[in-house]
């Protein structure tokens, strides 16, 4: 009886979460402005209706669902900017701006992007306030840093939908809302930057940036390119100096390795752990010493919709052990996801990396347990029949999504992955010791570089020579109703398996 009121109150929540996200959806695909007015008006009138129908369960919980939709489709129409003079969006043309480097740079290789938060506007040689973020394009020298101060006189557009190139399969980019999720509604188009006295932001974001440009520069030192950019990658999802190798990777279905995710926050709560344990700090003490630990390494590693994602799911499982309670991954997936578009509304439709991030750990978590069997006669040295499961696990659940954002298939991804995944731990482990041992003795720290980099050009050789191959990936674009219709399918297929096996199990 306990377990059916457990069971029941599981359902309500996550029937409250996808109301919520569902809110969120229709806000985004209809893309309109609704006035506030409206918004007050429609509370008004269920608040009057929870008191009509105060007695009834059934139509309360209706009620509140609706009203779950409703708050999702308040939160993103208050994302957007205000039409007050004072945001940047609402200014055009050539301006002088004053504002701070508000994110950690993003460094490619034919140039820096930066998001600059604007402070004030310099016109007729007086200076005015203004609000907003803004997104500038800049030469790779000089660099700046988070934090610094920058003058810069550029012409102020606001970011535009990119339309597909006709008789191609690619598809419309929704540009504008890609910069939107990173709180950007203006670009500044052809900047002249003057770097200006001050240091803006945060103090102790400032200061992890800071120690990340001093590792970035030890794993320069100890791997030429583009293995450093690689082992960037691997510890802390660094992506910007791989070139080609992004191409390769995607051709072969492998960029997941260079991307932060929750087996990257397991190993930080392992080493966090064996640090408790080992210097016998009580339970309650520690589980704040290993939070603290994993939002700083989300902090270090960029703050990316993944590394949130996998940092607040290891957040919240390691609360459901502190007060004794089971984590249904279920409920924890929901409530990650709830936060984070609770924060950032944007994310749930127009970033494809959160979704990703979010579907295939699903699919690790349902879809495994009915493909596990089909492999119980390949071997298990070396993690191989695991890796096995996993990719398949994870390349099921995020194909139709794969193929209606970005329109390619990888016949080769199996393959490649079960060859690579095995060796990407110990590749991690080598390169985190020769950058930690860099500080204290360089000739060593030198050995260890060679045992990781003789991993890290194995990698490379698999998968230059995989993505090679003529049929190594296929170019194929789906539309969104067939996208909905494979996961309809999907979902039905792991519903039927699991009634089947609670039939078979009484």
């Amino acid at each position: 009886m306990l377990e059916g009121v457990i069971n029941s109150k599981s359902k309500t929540f996550l029937a409250f979460c996808f109301c919520f996200l569902f809110g969120i959806a229709i806000a985004s695909f209809v893309n309109i402005k609704i006035d506030y007015v409206y918004l007050y008006i429609s509370l008004f009138c269920l608040t009057f209706l929870f008191i009509v129908f105060w007695g009834s369960k059934t139509i309360l919980f209706f009620l509140l669902c609706i009203l779950f939709v409703m708050v999702g489709f308040g939160r993103y129409l208050i994302a957007f900017p205000t039409d007050s003079t004072k945001n940047i969006s609402n200014l055009s043309g050539k301006q002088k701006i004053v504002g701070y480097v508000a994110t950690e740079p993003d460094v490619r290789m034919d140039g820096v992007r930066y998001i600059v938060q604007s402070q004030e506007f310099i016109a007729n040689s007086e200076s005015r306030e203004v609000a907003g973020r803004i997104y500038l394009k800049s030469a790779l020298y000089p660099r700046y840093s988070y934090g610094d101060r920058l003058e810069m006189d550029c012409e102020i557009e606001k970011p535009e939908p990119i339309e597909a190139v006709e008789g191609t399969s690619q598809r419309d980019f929704r540009y504008d809302m890609y910069l939107a999720r990173y709180g950007v509604f203006a670009i500044c188009q052809k900047p002249t930057i003057v770097q200006i006295d001050g240091k803006e932001g945060n103090k102790l974001l400032s200061g992890i940036l800071s120690l990340k440009e001093v590792v970035a520069d030890r794993i320069n030192l100890l791997w030429h390119e583009p293995n450093a950019s690689f082992m960037a990658g691997l510890l802390y999802g660094y992506r910007g100096g791989l070139g080609g190798l992004n191409d390769l990777f995607s051709r072969t279905g492998v960029t997941h390795i260079v991307a932060i995710s929750g087996y990257n926050i397991s190993i930080i709560a392992a080493i966090l752990i064996a640090i408790c344990i080992n210097l016998y700090i009580p339970r309650k003490k520690a589980f704040w010493f290993i939070t603290i630990g994993i939002i700083l390494f989300v902090l270090f590693a960029g703050a990316s919709a993944s590394v949130v994602r996998a940092g607040i799911m290891g957040i919240i499982v390691l609360l459901a052990k502190q007060v004794g309670r089971t984590s249904h991954v279920g409920n924890v997936m929901a409530l990650t996801c709830v936060l984070m578009c609770l924060h950032n509304p944007f994310i749930l439709i127009w970033d494809a990396g959160f979704q990703l991030s979010f579907i295939s750990t699903l699919g690790l978590v349902y879809v495994t347990p009915l493909i596990r069997n089909w492999f119980t006669k390949v071997p298990e040295v070396l993690g191989i029949r695991e890796s096995v499961i996993s990719t398949l696990s994870a390349i099921i659940a995020t194909l139709p999504l794969i193929l209606y954002q970005f329109g390619r298939l990888s016949l080769v991804a199996p393959i490649v992955n079960v060859l690579i995944l095995w060796i990407i731990p110990a590749i991690m482990f080598v390169g985190f010791a020769s950058v930690i041992c860099s500080f204290v003795f360089g000739p060593l720290a030198q050995v260890i570089a060679w045992i990781a980099w003789v991993g890290l050009s194995y990698i490379i050789v698999v998968v230059k020579w995989f993505a090679g191959l003529s049929f190594a990936s296929i170019d194929i674009t789906v539309p969104i109703w067939a996208m909905v219709l494979m996961y309809l399918t999907l979902l039905y297929w792991i519903w039927r398996s699991n009634y089947k096996k609670k039939l078979s199990t009484g």
